[in-house]
Formats: C-alpha cells, sequence, structure tokens
C-alpha cells in the first residue's frame, strides 16, 4: 500500500526471482553472520512508512530488534527490490523515491534479466548509484559496527 493506495502482488514472483532472493538471503545472511553484529536480514516483510504506506520489500537488512514486532516502523539499513514486469516501474520510481525521503542508506535493484545489480547508497540527502555490476563485490557500512562484503556473481545461479 502506497499514500492509502493498495497494490495487488499478483502474480506470485517467478521462479528465477525466487532463486535470485533466495541466494541474496543466504549471501547476506552468512556475511551478518560473520560480521558478528546486531544487523540481520528477512525476506519480505511489511515496512510501515505512515499509517497509508507499507511496503514489503523482497529483502531486507535492520540492525533494529524486531523480533517481537510485526512489522518493521523504523527505516532498514538496506533494501533490494528485484525487479519482475509487474513492478518494475513502482520499484523505479515511487519505491525509490520513499526509501530516499526514509533515508534507507542503500537501495538495490536487481535486474533478472539484465543480471545486474545497482546499488543506491544516500549521500547528502539523496541517492547516489555507486555501483552496477553483474559479479563484482561491493562492501556495506550497515551500522557504526557492521561492515560486510558481498559478492554478487554467486546470485545467478
Amino acid at each position: 500500500m502506497i499514500e492509502g493506495i493498495p497494490y495487488a502482488m499478483s502474480p506470485l514472483p517467478s521462479v528465477r526471482h525466487q532463486d535470485i532472493s533466495g541466494n541474496l538471503y543466504l549471501l547476506f545472511r552468512e556475511a551478518l553472520k560473520k560480521a558478528t553484529c546486531s544487523c540481520k536480514v528477512y525476506l519480505p516483510i511489511d515496512y510501515k512508512v505512515t499509517e497509508d504506506t507499507i511496503l514489503q520489500p523482497d529483502l531486507l537488512v535492520t540492525c533494529a530488534n524486531i523480533s517481537q514486532k510485526k512489522f518493521l516502523t523504523e527505516p532498514p539499513q538496506l533494501v533490494v527490490e528485484i525487479l519482475s514486469p509487474s513492478t518494475a516501474v513502482k520499484d523505479l520510481n515511487s519505491k525509490f523515491q520513499i526509501y530516499q525521503s526514509e533515508k534507507v542508506n542503500y537501495y538495490l535493484i536487481v535486474d533478472p534479466e539484465k543480471e545486474i545489480v545497482q546499488i543506491y547508497a544516500i549521500r547528502e540527502g539523496r541517492y547516489d548509484q555507486v555501483f552496477s555490476s553483474r559479479e563484482d563485490e561491493f562492501t556495506f557500512q550497515l551500522g557504526h559496527d557492521c561492515t560486510i562484503k558481498i559478492s554478487f556473481g554467486d546470485i545467478w545461479e
């Protein structure tokens, strides 16, 4: 739901989309475990931006302890949206603007068709593209005690 307008999330994500999502989850989970920090990765959960805007990214990383909550209410450190024909316009426009205004540190846009990961980072209140690659590594600073490195070549298998 964005600004009170519900969006049907149908059809369900494709098999390719689910494979990439699962691979990303495993990479982030392992990297966060090695970093021994308080951040955790989650597959789709509700991120309540306002009373009338609730987003559900494909994957997110938060350093907040949300294990007893029904949904996330503060901006995550990182969100991932995997493009699909039915969501690409929303992911590249309205969600991009919302994540930027909420100052989500990193916004990853994954394009399964082109096999490219684009990373946007907040710089002076706006997103700057800091990475665009199929397989290179990127180092994320997710909090004062959490630095992880992810190699994106492994997500396409």
